[in-house]
């Protein structure tokens, strides 16, 4: 869903990036990462939940500020800060299932009455939650507050989808990758473009996490049994190799605007 064919100067000052392809293919591997690497640190680690959440909640912390201080995208921040946002959405979640045995009903609903509530008080404030002009910090904090709130939405309705719906790893993804398909085809069709991207931000948190879940998990469990430390080195490394293309391109293109 490329959407923010906006003019060169909109997106200099904008903080996000553009949505392309390849913005979509690194939001899809980070919602993964964010599964197996909450589950590595969480449990194969030995970190437990609390101390993985604290942990990568002050690093999500460290990242938000220099997030708010850089002046404009700066690629390798900015998708830092979606992997952690990643992880603790994660983390939130299965806190609140594993830890204090709350219902997934509970909280799908709860995070998506939410995750509304954050929108309509954006569009209050700002008359508008687009993401074609995220150069307020106000705006970039309603903008860090609802990812969040679609991480941790998304991975409650994978859980339900995958675990108390009864779908499994494989079905899960595949339902949730036809839901996404059916939105860039509606996008497509003349769809509104803000409320098309929102749902397809939304759907591909459960996607990645069940397409996480059916390569990590053992293959007695429905998985492919590559384990959550292979999956996330192999996605990471794989995002860091996108993201480094995405740095060196932003940065070629200040020099060349320097140099007119």
């Amino acid at each position: 869903m490329d959407i923010l064919n906006t003019p060169s100067a909109s997106n200099w000052l904008n903080k996000v990036p553009e949505v392309t392809f390849s913005f979509w293919v690194i939001k899809i591997m980070s919602t993964t990462v964010g599964e197996t690497g909450a589950d590595f640190l969480a449990v194969n680690a030995g970190f437990g939940q609390i101390a993985t959440c604290t942990v990568t909640g002050a690093l999500l912390a460290v990242a938000l500020f220099m997030q708010l201080r850089t002046p404009r995208y700066t690629p390798w921040i900015y998708w830092l800060m979606v992997v952690l946002v990643s992880v603790v959405g994660t983390q939130i979640t299965d806190l609140l299932t594993d830890g204090l045995g709350v219902s997934l009903y509970v909280s799908t609903s709860a995070f998506a009455v939410a995750l509304a509530a954050i929108f309509v008080v954006w569009f209050w404030v700002e008359r508008s939650f687009s993401i074609h002009e995220i150069f307020t910090r106000r705006r970039e904090l309603f903008y860090w507050s609802a990812i969040l709130c679609t991480f941790a939405l998304g991975t409650a309705a994978g859980d339900l989808a995958t675990e108390a719906l009864g779908l499994g790893f494989t079905w899960g993804a595949v339902s949730f990758g036809t839901l996404i398909a059916i939105t860039y085809a509606v996008f497509r069709l003349g769809g509104n473009a803000v409320l098309t991207f929102w749902i397809g931000y939304v759907l591909t948190r459960p996607f990645g996490a069940a397409l996480g879940d059916l390569l990590t998990q053992a293959k007695t469990y429905g998985g492919l049994g590559m384990g959550a430390m292979w999956t996330s080195a192999l996605f990471l490394t794989v995002i860091v190799m996108l993201v480094a293309v995405a740095q060196f391109s932003i940065g070629r293109r200040m020099n060349a605007q320097a140099a007119e």
